[in-house]
């Protein structure tokens, strides 16, 4: 019978070494739980913006926007958070819900605006985007929700 060489035995240990050490610093360092990234705001929050069209030529006019936070309410640019918040927090985050104000009595003027509306209520991705005559029937329609100051900045950083 002839005895091949073979590698001495001790040549694997300094790989099942440096593996049985990488193997016990995993299971000896503490692990944290794992976390979900941070959202951009907290709580229920829409970007708000409304865009009217210039009546002469029709072409669009500046747009108004604002960051609308509801816990607690508070927006730089926006008339009426405290009740927008409301009228969205009884709506359960959709602007269609809103009921409609009955007592609203507006003129037959054609001078269009775009409601925009987008955020997150109770969880829940909010989108809304519908064009109005005039302002008069989207406050009608949407309530104080779009209620904004007439110098509210166009562009207010908001979530991509």
């Amino acid at each position: 019978m002839r005895l091949i060489p073979c590698a001495p035995a001790f040549r694997g240990l300094p790989v099942r070494g440096a593996l049985l050490t990488a193997a016990a610093l995993l299971l000896t360092t503490p692990t944290a739980p794992a976390q979900a990234a941070p959202e951009p705001y907290q709580g229920n929050w829409v970007y708000l913006s409304v865009t009217g069209a210039d009546a002469r030529s029709g072409a669009p006019a500046a747009a108004r926007g604002t960051l609308l936070l509801c816990d607690p309410p508070q927006a730089v640019g926006h008339r009426e958070a405290v009740r927008a918040c409301a009228e969205l927090a009884d709506a359960r985050g959709d602007l269609q819900a809103i009921p409609a104000r009955s007592d609203a009595v507006c003129p037959m003027r054609y001078a269009p605006v775009t409601a925009r509306a987008r955020g997150e209520w109770g969880g829940k991705l909010v989108q809304y985007t519908e064009t109005f005559p005039n302002e008069c029937v989207m406050t009608a329609r949407t309530g104080d929700v779009f209620t904004l100051a007439e110098t509210a900045p166009a562009e207010v950083p908001g979530p991509a």
